[in-house]
């Protein structure tokens, strides 16, 4: 009686070795691997699992990405679950920085009403994105870079080649401009209603 021969797997490591020659194959099977871990943890973190699927993908094209930077330490899941706690840490930075903004907008017109929240943040994100994109490129710059990403005005005028104050000044007109250009979303005046 012949003992069925068990092919070993290759090791996280092997596999690694693989995507970083070119091998597409190795990759699917990482992801085949570490997917549904993947998918759990980001649906703990988020409590939402569409969410969690559209993060794990985010973190296996990183992953993908920096395969030649990758250096092996015994353990891609532990590389992958920090690979996705920055990308939801980065998201909810975000999240925050755009609440920051409605403060500059009229309080009781944005109230949310008794709608699912979901629809409603994709509907302001859908709004504030085509208001951003109006606004003179000098003003965008700047407002993204610091509302949006983070950035000190320091560090906005070291990469923009101005003023602090400059920056500062960019900033504040921008979001009196983005103000204007939302007020008719916000109180459902005329000008909304003949844009749309």
């Amino acid at each position: 009686m012949s003992v069925p021969m068990v092919l070993k797997q290759p090791s996280d490591a092997e596999l690694m070795a693989r995507v970083r020659e070119g091998d597409r194959e190795a990759f699917t099977d990482l992801v085949d691997r570490h997917k549904d871990a993947v998918v759990s943890y980001l649906t703990r973190l988020t409590g939402d699992r569409d969410r969690a699927e559209d993060l794990a993908q985010e973190t296996f094209l990183r992953l993908f990405r920096s395969a030649r930077d990758y250096h092996e330490q015994g353990y891609l899941r532990a590389y992958l679950f920090r690979i996705a706690t920055n990308l939801v840490r980065s998201e909810e930075r975000r999240e925050r920085r755009l609440r920051l903004l409605l403060p500059f907008f009229p309080r009781e017109e944005h109230a949310e009403p008794a709608a699912p929240g979901g629809m409603l943040r994709r509907e302001l994100h859908r709004e504030m994105a085509a208001a951003m994109a109006k606004l003179p490129l000098r003003y965008r710059v700047a407002l993204v870079l610091h509302e949006i990403e983070g950035w000190s005005y320091v560090d906005i005028a070291q990469e923009i080649g101005c003023r602090e104050g400059t920056v500062k000044s960019r900033v504040h007109r921008g979001r009196q401009q983005l103000k204007q250009k939302l007020e008719p979303y916000w109180t459902g005046g005329a000008a909304w209603k003949t844009s749309g």
